[in-house]
């Protein structure tokens, strides 16, 4: 089982140009890692479909902030 989260909602995001490409943003749940994924490429050429990624790394983005500040509240302090 994978540590990373995908965002949903980005199934149907493909290459403008028609190159079969796709993208995925996830969040490692763990320790609060975006990962931009750009399969079977190394690039992708978007269309109005820019903004929806955008979004998701947003969201992801805010995720993995979460998760990094329960991470630092757990953590030992320092007097």
């Amino acid at each position: 089982m994978s540590a990373f989260a995908s965002e949903r909602g980005l199934d149907d995001i493909r290459d403008a140009a028609g190159h079969g490409t796709e993208v995925d943003v996830a969040v490692h749940l763990h320790d609060g890692t975006v990962r931009l994924s750009i399969l079977w490429t190394q690039e992708i050429l978007l269309n109005a479909d820019a903004d929806q990624v955008a979004q998701a790394l947003q969201r992801a983005a805010g995720h993995a902030r979460r998760i990094t500040a329960a991470k630092q509240s757990d953590g030992p302090t320092e007097a």
